[in-house]
């Protein structure tokens, strides 16, 4: 039961990186229906918004690659029907894996935040 919720945790997080990169692809992170927070000057400046939408292509592409790439081998456990397990260091590994994962979607986010300050441009 614990590998199915790996694997569907690894799977979500795929989903909704690809669902943000698409976003970023389409130039709508800065749409206030999106729900994403962006500071006013970056929204109101045409490169930093573009800046910002390609910010969020590039690094969310990245995680929702990153997220997939676990399921393989968690896959082939779940098809083995207990032939195969996951060490505890293992699934230490693959926790660590995913917080590389989040760190690596949310970066975006929290780069974004700061383009709206003249001195962190």
């Amino acid at each position: 039961m614990a590998y199915i919720f790996i694997f569907g945790s690894f799977l979500l997080l795929g989903v909704v990186s690809l669902l943000a990169a698409r976003a970023g692809y389409q130039g709508e992170v800065c749409d206030r229906s999106d729900g994403y927070e962006i500071p006013a000057a970056v929204k109101s400046d045409p490169a930093l918004r573009k800046r910002a939408n390609g910010l969020v292509a590039f690094w969310c592409t990245g995680a929702a690659a990153l997220s997939f790439a676990p399921l393989v081998p968690i896959g082939s456990v779940i098809l083995s029907d207990g032939g195969k397990s996951i060490s505890t260091w293992g699934l230490a590994a693959f926790a660590l894996y995913g917080l590389v994962v989040v760190i690596v979607g949310a970066y975006p986010f929290e780069k974004i935040k700061r383009l709206g300050n003249p001195a962190e441009r």
